[in-house]
């Protein structure tokens, strides 16, 4: 009995290493999904409602958001960015799911 024991310890203690796992890929992962929530997305503003704190952009894909290209209107973070964009600029923004909205965290006018 001891033996079968003993030989069964041996095998688990020689086989442990092919039961190990690799989690080198899960740190790239989360590098991955920060720089896919920081990523810029691109667009063309529409319609500007200040009173509200909206801004309609017709864009292309949100990667973070995994959306693709549409035009829809986002609740603005920061009023103010609002003042430096007008109807047809080119802009870069970050979106966000927002609590009610999805929201625009990051908006700039591409020069």
């Amino acid at each position: 009995m001891r033996t079968l024991i003993a030989a069964l310890a041996v095998a688990l203690l020689s086989t442990s290493p092919a039961f190990a796992e690799d989690h080198s890929a899960h740190a790239m992962h989360g590098m991955a999904a920060s720089a896919k929530s920081t990523a810029l997305s691109e667009g063309t503003v529409k319609k500007l409602d200040k009173a509200k704190n909206r801004v309609t952009i017709a864009h292309g894909p949100i990667a973070n958001l995994d959306m693709g290209a549409m035009t829809m209107t986002f609740v603005v973070a920061k009023p103010a960015s609002l003042d430096k964009v007008k109807v047809g600029d080119k802009v870069r923004f970050q979106a966000e799911e927002g609590k009610d909205d999805l929201m625009i965290n990051r908006l700039e006018v591409v020069k």
